[in-house]
């Protein structure tokens, strides 16, 4: 299955000066031409191979016509009716032509046979191979045009149309050899020729039936979906494939990915996901319209990523925190936090954090579960500060730092609020002291400036290297 240009996306030209459309018509002209050319010179010196030949091109001709009108109908835009487009009328096209070439190889090996029964041979005149030179000409021309047309453009019914042509040229060639053959006195020469003429073509059709019929019926072909799969692979473990549909349209892939991330990731990063996920896919299949869901990770959580799964599938809870799992043998004990909106009525949560806590008791292992149930905080309003005031609590506040660790607080700064000043201070960690070790201290320190501080409505430490 032909696929689009690994180096850019599918062109798609106006219909005015779209270059299908001007192929196709010199298609027609050619095509028309051969067949003059062919069946007058057979019917003139009852070469059954030139016979054969011209009415492979009259298929031809009558292929083209159908990939005309193919291609100006796939063209169109996408619309309320046709979401994804109009291309596969390209296809549709394709396989009209595959039965075409199907029933003229079928007239052209009956023929053949019965030549060859008869014992008839043709008139040998060497304006016969003359027109065979012509055709082989053309036939190199138009196909190489047509093929480079349809990969430019993504376009079966090109495709289909370079195959004709190829297959053609091939006949035509094979129509000489038996010409010859008859010249120099195997007479059933041309009766031969037919018969491979007509093998071309029925092989012909048949691979165009199959290619295009398996377009029509959705079927991935299997590089395709490989390519895709390997490239949401390399984005890493954090990205997990679900489900990937692929369908084609006329060279242009059409993607439907589900994936899964982490629990309790954010929603922008569940977009950034989702974008990674695109960009791969589109550089594996250039040209290709991808839609990416994203849903959160079922399998292969812990149990706290599963509990906190759980909580925040309920659209009210607004945050789930202090999650605490307490081991016991082979059985667990669950605690955490339930944020609700701050409106919100005390009977319609309880239901809502029962609900919670039996699916997590239903999870292996869970003998219990316990919820507190919070309101999420509002906004609080800044206003004003006392910066006499401030200063002596900044410097209390620098003793008690100082005194507690040996070293001075990075930053220390105050936010007069209307639930109370809001003490923000930064400290820098030791070296190679780990996470847990800085964060026992700053819940030390907390804990002391509100006892030395009283005043304070809340104390926010930030910990770094």
């Amino acid at each position: 299955m032909a696929q689009p240009e690994a180096s850019g996306q599918v062109h798609r030209p106006t219909r005015a000066a779209s270059p299908p459309r001007r192929t196709t018509l010199v298609s027609i002209a050619v095509a028309a031409l051969l067949v003059a050319l062919k069946l007058g010179t057979g019917l003139a010196t009852n070469s059954l191979g030139l016979l054969s030949a011209g009415i492979e091109s009259s298929g031809d001709v009558l292929a083209a016509v159908l990939t005309f009108f193919a291609v100006q109908l796939a063209w169109r835009p996408a619309d309320r009716g046709h979401p994804y487009g109009h291309r596969r009328a390209e296809n549709l096209g394709a396989l009209g032509e595959a039965a075409i070439l199907i029933v003229g190889g079928v007239i052209v090996a009956v023929a053949a046979v019965i030549r060859l029964i008869e014992g008839e041979s043709p008139e040998i005149q060497w304006y016969q191979f003359a027109v065979l030179g012509v055709a082989l000409a053309l036939d190199a021309s138009r196909t190489g045009v047509s093929l480079l047309a349809s990969r430019r453009y993504g376009s079966p019914a090109l495709r289909s149309n370079a195959w004709h042509f190829a297959a053609d040229g091939l006949g035509s060639a094979a129509v000489l050899a038996g010409l010859l053959a008859a010249k120099a006195g195997f007479h059933e020469g041309d009766a031969v020729a037919a018969l491979v003429v007509s093998a071309l073509i029925l092989t012909t059709g048949a691979r165009l039936l199959a290619m295009n019929a398996n377009v029509l019926m959705d079927r991935t072909p299997d590089e395709a979906r490989i390519a895709a799969e390997r490239a949401i692979g390399a984005l890493g473990a954090d990205v997990e494939l679900r489900r990937l549909r692929l369908r084609e349209s006329a060279g242009r892939f059409f993607a439907d990915v589900v994936v899964s991330v982490p629990a309790g990731r954010p929603v922008a990063e569940g977009h950034d996901a989702a974008d990674r996920v695109e960009q791969a896919v589109e550089r594996a299949l250039p040209g290709s319209d991808v839609v990416v869901h994203v849903e959160p990770r079922r399998s292969g959580l812990d149990l706290r990523d599963r509990v906190l799964a759980i909580a925040l599938s309920e659209p009210l809870v607004k945050e789930a925190h202090d999650i605490t799992v307490f081991e016991n043998g082979s059985k667990a004990s669950v605690s955490l936090h339930l944020k609700f909106p701050d409106d919100l009525d005390l009977r319609t949560a309880h239901e809502i954090a029962e609900r919670v806590e039996r699916a997590i008791r239903a999870r292996p292992g869970v003998e219990d579960v316990q919820t507190h149930l919070e309101p999420l905080e509002r906004p609080l309003r800044a206003r004003p500060s006392d910066a006499a005031a401030e200063a002596g609590t900044l410097r209390a506040a620098q003793d008690l730092v100082r005194a507690r660790t040996g070293r001075e607080a990075e930053s220390v700064r105050l936010l007069a609020t209307d639930a109370g000043p809001v003490l923000f201070l930064t400290l820098a960690g030791r070296d190679g002291e780990s996470l847990a070790e800085a964060h026992a201290l700053a819940g030390e320190l907390e804990d002391e400036l509100r006892a030395r501080l009283g005043a304070l409505a809340d104390v926010v430490i930030h910990t770094e290297p």
